[in-house]
């Protein structure tokens, strides 16, 4: 089975946009992951809004969705609650949306690993207490 890979807006983002200072990270780490990529509609906002505003456009983020080579899997109606008690729990640092879905999703998907260039998942339990898992970029990089 593939691993579950939980995509953040700044790999995502860093991917499509050359000049990026994590584009190479981001373009080879996601080439070289045999994974199934799955993201929610709050990171996808949040990847949709600065590409538009540094490439002019976010055509090819929803390509990426309606080609299934980036999967929304997350409810947010359903998983509200939980969103709601991480966002006050990490008011702050403070979490975003997205992140908090991240988090939520982390815990629902047990084998799953957020990629990510946000730090603040360093800070972040899933379960409250447990280290999320995470690919980043080399520090200092």
């Amino acid at each position: 089975m593939k691993p579950v890979v939980l995509l953040d807006t700044g790999p995502l983002v860093a991917s499509l946009y050359k000049r990026d200072q994590q584009h190479l990270w981001a373009k080879r780490t996601l080439a070289t992951l045999p994974s199934l990529f799955i993201t929610c509609e709050a990171v996808l906002t949040e990847a949709c809004f600065l590409t538009h505003k540094l490439l002019g456009h976010s055509d090819l983020l929803i390509e990426m969705v309606e080609n299934d080579l980036l999967h929304l899997d997350f409810d947010l109606k359903r998983e509200i609650s939980a969103v709601r008690n991480l966002m006050r729990h990490y008011a702050d640092v403070p979490m975003s949306l997205a992140d908090a879905c991240l988090v939520r999703m982390s815990e629902l998907h047990a084998d799953g690993v957020v990629l990510t260039t946000d730090s603040d998942f360093a800070i972040y339990r899933k379960h409250r207490r447990q280290t999320i898992p995470t690919l980043m970029p080399p520090a200092g990089r």
